[in-house]
C-alpha cells in the first residue's frame, strides 16, 4: 500500500493556513462572537496541526508498524478537519443567503 504521508502534510498545512485565515478575518471584523464559524475554523486548526505532526512523524520514523499508526492517525485528524471546514462553509452559506 502507497504511503500518504506526504500527501497529507502538504494538504493539512495547506488548510491550516486558510483556517487560520477564517479565524483571522472573523477577529478583525468582529463578527466572531455572533456564530459558531470561529469554533468550528478552531478545532479545525487543532485537528490540520496533529495532522501535519502525525503525519510528520509517520514520514519520519524507522519502525513501519509505527509509521503506518501514525499515517491512520493523521488521516482521521485530516477527516475530521475537513469536516469542520464543510460545516464552517455551510455556516458562511446560510448567513449569505
Amino acid at each position: 500500500m502507497e504511503k500518504k504521508s506526504t500527501h497529507i502534510l502538504n494538504a493539512s498545512s495547506n488548510l491550516l493556513g486558510f483556517s487560520l485565515l477564517i479565524i483571522t478575518s472573523l477577529k478583525i471584523s468582529r463578527i466572531s462572537h455572533s456564530t459558531y464559524l470561529d469554533e468550528f475554523a478552531g478545532v479545525a486548526c487543532l485537528c490540520f496541526a496533529f495532522s501535519c505532526f502525525f503525519s510528520f512523524l509517520s514520514i519520519r520514523t524507522r519502525n513501519e508498524k509505527r509509521g503506518n499508526r501514525f499515517e491512520t492517525i493523521a488521516d482521521y485528524l485530516f477527516l475530521t478537519a475537513l469536516f469542520c471546514i464543510v460545516l464552517a462553509v455551510i455556516i458562511v452559506t446560510m448567513k449569505i443567503i
